[in-house]
């Protein structure tokens, strides 16, 4: 996708004066702003190069009135406060002879203190708080699956292929192989692609990096896949469950806390190398993934996901090998240090990552300052176990629905620490208008089921 031109990305800014000299030297005509809403849309605006030293200096106002979960109009002035270090080109952009910047915005008040409403700022308010309890870093790598469709009119997909096959070259490899190069001519680096276990269903591994710059490349990631797809004459697709019968789209998430170079997560003396603080980790986050659901999987659409069967998982257990649990510690790299991870296998790839990365966090926090306690790892396979089998293991489940996620999200103490007031309140309200108007809509199965016998 990217042209001659553009052969030296990716970037490396550090400073204003950075994107400045990159500006000049490539040529660039515009700069879009980038930052996202409570849900995780990516809202954008472009400035020209003759506004970005301003730009840089203070910001550019936008009106935060019409911006899902931000300000009442009566209080709607922002400011979108350009990140350096998130400078980018667009490769799309540049065989129309017009080479386009982006960058990732903080949102501010007028008076320049962080916005409460603003989801990056959320995780790096609980960024901020790891670091006050000692670790350095949070480091991530999700993995976000996705369906390619004709179109976005319906499902019809591509191919039949299944996990790991190699369709046809002239379809979906081409699509993977244009959306690998454009993540790194952006700087986001790739470990691998692969064809996804349902029709038509991809997936693009991220390699792990530290939290705020992976919610950046995530969001960048679903923007370019769509785009690479468009390109094509074909529709991607992030819903976590877009065909009836078939495996759901997930954003299993690795994850680890660093002290500098050293992996918070790894103890060499243990069976399973983990250390007491990952044990802590884990057992938090099995204790508040139920509060959390809201975040991590944010849509009416999917709990439609996480149902027993599809891969997707929904007891609140963890393991080793078995990929029914909740949290897995990977084995990939057996005595790693850099390697010991635990992986949160329940997230799906429609999420804001902003605020699931530090509900995530928050929970695993939580366990540590709490020392929670992390009970013996469940290997058998929890879909074949009975109910009262899972019962007498004190095996629980994931929310079934969007409502019942609501209503345990809304005593979450911790799911508001998490987020702040003002967007656990937001994305409440949203919640619940979501889930009556799904309530009330009549659906083709109710007419196909019903009509005819009642």
């Amino acid at each position: 996708m990217a042209s001659n031109k553009l052969k030296n990305v990716p970037l490396s800014c550090k400073t204003a004066q950075d994107v400045l000299n990159v500006v000049k030297e490539y040529n660039v005509k515009f700069v879009r702003l980038w930052f996202t809403d409570v849900l995780g849309f990516l809202k954008s605006f472009a400035i020209t190069v003759s506004e970005l030293p301003e730009a840089l200096d203070d910001g550019m106002g936008f009106d935060g009135s019409s911006i899902e979960g931000y300000a009442r109009i009566d209080e709607s002035d922002m400011i979108a406060m350009p990140d350096p270090t998130t400078f980018q080109l667009l490769p799309w952009r540049s065989d129309e002879g017009v080479a386009v910047g982006r960058m990732f915005c903080d949102v501010l008040r007028p008076g320049g203190q962080p916005y409460v409403g603003d989801p990056r700022g959320a995780l790096k308010r609980m960024l901020e708080k790891m670091q006050k309890m000692g670790f350095t870093n949070f480091y991530l790598g999700p993995e976000l699956e996705y369906f390619y469709f004709k179109s976005s009119d319906g499902t019809e997909t591509l191919d039949a292929g299944g996990y790991f096959d190699l369709t046809p070259l002239d379809v979906a490899s081409d699509l993977r192989r244009d959306t690998v190069f454009a993540l790194e001519h952006m700087g986001i680096q790739v470990e691998y692609s692969h064809h996804e276990v349902g029709p038509s269903q991809h997936e693009i591994d991220l390699k792990y990096a530290d939290a705020l710059v992976m919610a950046d490349n995530a969001m960048t990631y679903r923007l370019i896949c769509k785009e690479i797809a468009m390109h094509h004459g074909v529709y991607a697709t992030f819903m976590p469950k877009p065909l009836f019968g078939e495996n759901g789209s997930g954003m299993h998430t690795h994850q680890s806390l660093f002290k500098g170079s050293k992996n918070a997560f790894f103890d060499e003396n243990d069976d399973l190398k983990l250390s007491v603080t990952a044990r802590h980790y884990i057992a938090g986050i099995l204790k508040h993934m139920p509060e959390i659901c809201l975040v991590t999987n944010q849509w009416v659409n999917s709990y439609k996901r996480l149902v027993p069967g599809y891969e997707a998982p929904v007891y609140i257990s963890w393991a080793r090998r078995n990929r029914s649990a909740l949290v897995r510690v990977p084995e990939y790299k057996p005595g790693k240090e850099k390697a010991t991870r635990i992986e949160l296998r329940c997230p799906d790839p429609a999420c804001n990552p902003y605020l699931a990365f530090a509900a995530m966090l928050a929970a695993g926090l939580k366990g540590i300052e709490g020392k929670y306690e992390l009970e013996p790892p469940t290997e058998e396979d929890i879909f074949h176990m009975t109910a009262e089998e899972r019962a007498k293991k004190g095996i629980n489940s994931l929310p079934a629905s969007l409502g019942e996620a609501i209503v345990i999200a809304e005593k979450s103490e911790l799911l508001k620490e998490a987020l702040g007031d003002h967007i656990f309140n937001a994305l409440i309200a949203n919640k619940k208008i979501e889930w009556d108007n799904y309530r009330s809509h009549v659906t083709d199965y109710e007419l196909e089921r019903y009509l005819p016998i009642l």
